[in-house]
């Protein structure tokens, strides 16, 4: 081989090697930039929760919703747009995912007038429970148990419940509402809070059967 061209190889061989470094340097840092914005949304958590807690900040509780839940799309499409998934994030990511919704909804509970109720957080975190032991079952055997289609419309329905019954809240407080004005919107809470119930419940239903048909395969 000429020796330009052999010094071409080692040239390319060198730069490809160096990106390749960079790539996995990306990958295994677990303070990457989807890390970071899965951990912001911990700490908007933490915020969200006092707001509801505290009561009548109604309109900002709702505002941090919507932002913590709209950063989890955000961090995941960074993380594959960008090569940086994680073993760490896709730790954290449902993990902060499973800590917003539940403890929204266990916060929301105990407000009299937000329409959620125990038997509401009992099946949205009995089913998050549920179907992240039979993930880690089904992964540890080498299965695929990855989220399906149901699984990302329940988390789609849920934000809405949950920012709709904040919503409300804020809305109820009002003075001049007419009560026609109130008890309508209460029914349009309520539909959306039940509604995330029944999804949730059928979300959980097709993991179920999903995990048996594995199980049965083996």
């Amino acid at each position: 081989m000429p020796p330009a061209e052999q010094r071409d190889l080692t040239t390319a061989a060198s730069q490809t090697g160096s990106t390749g470094a960079l790539a996995s340097s990306s990958t295994g840092s677990a303070l990457n930039p989807p890390n970071i914005i899965t951990l912001s949304q911990l700490l908007l958590a933490v915020f969200l929760f006092w707001l509801i807690d505290v009561g009548g900040h109604w309109l900002a509780a709702c505002a941090v919703f919507v932002v913590a839940a709209a950063t989890d799309a955000l961090d995941g499409f960074i993380a594959r747009r960008y090569g940086m998934v994680t073993k760490i994030g896709r730790i954290l990511d449902p993990f902060v995912d499973k800590v917003i919704i539940g403890g929204a909804f266990m916060f929301l509970a105990v407000q009299p007038e937000s329409g959620v109720n125990a038997w509401m957080v009992i099946i949205v975190i009995g089913r998050e429970m549920f179907v992240t032991s039979l993930r880690s079952v089904l992964e540890q055997e080498g299965k695929d148990f990855s989220a399906i289609m149901s699984g990302k419309i329940k988390m789609v329905v849920q934000c809405a419940a949950v920012a709709c019954s904040l919503l409300f809240l804020e809305y109820a407080r009002g003075s001049g509402v007419a009560e026609g004005s109130q008890a309508m919107a209460r029914h349009v809470r309520d539909g959306l809070l039940w509604t995330s119930v029944a999804v949730t419940l059928y979300s959980g239903y097709e993991y179920v059967i999903r995990a048996a048909r594995m199980f049965r395969s083996q």
